[in-house]
C-alpha cells in the first residue's frame, strides 16, 4: 500500500462515518457506528505505516491522525444534533398543549362476571385450536333431544324439564344442541366451542337458575382419550383462576357421552367446609364432560370407527360465582348492581383488550 491509496482509503471511511450519522436515529446507533468506524480501521492503519517507504510514514502519521480527529469531531457533533432534536421535539410538544382541552376520558359502567369469564374462556380454548360458534336460543326437539341420544321415551328429559313454545319448538336446556350444528356444518376433525344462554324449569335456589350461561366445548378428532379431556379440563381452569384449582373427577350418565363424568371443584364460597351454594358438600359440580357417544357421531355424519371425541358443558354462571366469591347464583340475574364486577377486579389480556376497544 502506498501513501495514495492510504490517504483514499481514510477518505472513504470519513464519507461512511457522515452517512452512518445522518441515518442514525438514536445515540446509540451513533456510538455504534463510531466503534465500527474508528477502532480496528484506524489501527489497521497505523499498521499498515510500516509498509511504506520511509520518507512517507512521516506524511502518513499526520493523515491518519487528523482523520480519526476528523471523526471524533463527527460524531461528537451527531450525537450533540440529536440531542437538539430531541429538545426541540419536546419544546414544539410542550407548546402544542393546551389546558383548555377536556381531559382523557375514563370508561364508565363495568363488565358482567359472567361476560368476564366467557371471554376468559374464549381466550384459552382459542389458544388451543378451538373456533367459537354459537346456536339459536329456541331449539327444535330434533337438535335438543334427538339428536342427542335422547329419544322421546327417554326418562333423561326428565332431568332437563324445559319451557315449550306454541310452535313445537323449546328454549334451549344447554349448549349441547351446538355440537350436532358443528359437526354438520365442519364435519371432522373438530374444535369447537359455543357460549350461550340456556333455561331450564328449575327449582330456583342458590345453585340452581332458570336461566343461566354454558359454554359447549366438542373436540372431534383420531384416537382422542379422557386423557385429553382432562388435560384441557385442568389448563382451563388454572388459566381463568390464575391458580391450580382442587378439582374431582366422577362418573356421571349423560345420554350424548358415554363415559360420562362429573367435574367438581372445591367450593370457592366456604373453602370446601360446606355452605348453602355447595349444598354442605364443599364441592361444586361445574362441568359435566364425557366421550361423545358414538350415535351422536352418527347424527353429526360422522363416523364413529374412524373418529373418537370429548365433550363437555362448562357452567359459566357458576364458574363466575366461584371465580368472584358470588355466594347466591339469583345475585347475578337480579340485576343488581352490587353483583357487577369494577374495573379493579378484572383480570387477563383479553378483558383488558375488549374493555379498550369498547371505551
Amino acid at each position: 500500500m502506498d501513501i495514495s491509496a492510504l490517504k483514499a482509503k481514510l477518505g472513504e471511511l470519513e464519507a461512511e462515518a457522515t452517512r452512518a450519522i445522518s441515518e442514525a436515529k438514536s445515540a446509540d446507533a451513533i456510538r455504534s457506528a463510531e466503534t465500527r468506524l474508528t477502532k480496528e480501521p484506524i489501527a489497521e492503519a497505523l499498521a499498515a505505516l510500516k509498509t511504506l517507504p520511509g520518507e512517507q510514514r512521516g506524511e502518513a502519521g499526520k493523515t491518519i491522525n487528523a482523520t480519526k480527529e476528523r471523526l471524533k469531531e463527527l460524531f461528537a457533533a451527531g450525537l450533540a444534533g440529536l440531542r437538539e432534536k430531541a429538545v426541540a421535539a419536546d419544546q414544539a410538544q410542550a407548546g402544542a398543549f393546551d389546558p383548555t382541552l377536556p381531559g382523557p376520558v375514563t370508561a364508565r359502567g363495568a363488565l358482567h362476571p359472567v361476560t368476564i369469564v366467557q371471554w376468559e374462556v374464549e381466550r384459552v380454548l382459542s389458544g388451543l385450536g378451538f373456533t367459537v360458534v354459537g346456536g339459536p336460543e329456541m331449539e327444535t326437539d330434533f337438535h335438543n333431544f334427538e339428536a342427542l341420544n335422547i329419544p322421546a321415551t327417554h326418562p333423561a328429559r326428565d332431568m332437563m324439564d324445559t319451557f315449550w313454545l306454541d310452535n313445537g319448538w323449546l328454549l334451549r336446556t344447554h349448549t349441547s344442541p351446538c355440537q350436532v350444528r358443528a359437526m354438520r356444518q365442519f364435519g371432522a376433525p373438530l374444535r369447537v366451542c359455543a357460549p350461550g344462554r340456556c333455561f331450564r324449569y328449575e327449582t330456583i335456589d342458590a345453585s340452581h337458575e332458570n336461566t343461566f350461561f354454558q359454554v359447549e366445548g366438542l373436540m372431534i378428532d383420531r384416537n382422542i382419550s379422557i386423557s385429553h379431556l382432562i388435560a384441557v379440563m385442568r389448563m382451563l381452569l388454572r388459566e381463568v383462576f390464575q391458580r391450580d384449582v382442587k378439582v374431582r373427577l366422577r362418573p356421571g350418565f349423560f345420554p350424548f357421552v358415554e363415559p360420562g363424568f362429573e367435574l367438581d371443584m372445591s367450593c370457592e364460597i366456604c373453602g370446601g367446609k360446606g355452605c348453602a351454594t355447595c349444598k354442605q358438600s364443599g364441592w361444586v359440580e361445574i362441568l359435566p364432560c364425557g366421550m361423545v357417544h358414538p350415535n351422536v357421531l352418527r347424527f353429526g355424519n360422522i363416523d364413529p370407527r374412524e373418529f373418537t371425541g370429548f365433550a363437555f358443558g362448562l357452567g359459566l354462571t357458576r364458574l363466575a360465582m366461584m371465580k368472584f366469591g358470588v355466594g347466591d347464583i339469583r345475585v347475578l340475574n337480579s340485576g343488581d348492581l352490587r353483583g357487577i364486577a369494577p374495573a379493579g377486579r378484572l383480570a387477563g389480556e383479553t378483558i383488558v383488550e375488549r374493555v379498550g376497544a369498547r371505551a
